[in-house]
């Protein structure tokens, strides 16, 4: 008995390596970038560079803000540095969580976030 292929999509056709380096945290920024800057790829490509930039973009703002907090103020810097730490952690667990749910082959999207990502970074990168 022949094997049978179905056809697949272009959604299905993405290759999970390819995503799992857009969640990777820090590092998978710039490929995610360089993606929506060529606007070319799938639609799950697209939209998981949006949320990638987006997710590394909040980090980076949150993270110089608390830190340039924590150095201009004598009161609350240790509880800004301890806050610093507890957003950078959150970052990397979003990442790694956002990564297993791709590996399980479940949906990358954050509730609100990805909306969020999508109205704001749809506008001017694809």
């Amino acid at each position: 008995m022949a094997p049978q292929y179905t056809i697949a999509n272009e959604d299905a056709a993405t290759p999970k390596i390819q995503l799992l380096l857009y969640l990777i945290p820090v590092i998978g920024f710039f490929p995610s970038l360089w993606t929506l800057y060529r606007r070319q790829g799938s639609r799950e490509q697209l939209a998981t560079s949006r949320l990638s930039i987006t997710l590394a973009s909040a980090w980076l703002l949150g993270y110089l803000l608390l830190a340039t907090g924590a150095a201009t103020s004598d009161l609350f810097t240790l509880r800004l540095f301890i806050l610093n730490s507890f957003l950078t952690s959150g970052y990397f667990l979003i990442s790694v969580w956002l990564i297993i749910r791709l590996l399980q082959g479940r949906s990358k999207r954050l509730p609100g976030f990805s909306n969020f990502a999508e109205r704001m970074l749809g506008k001017y990168l694809s």
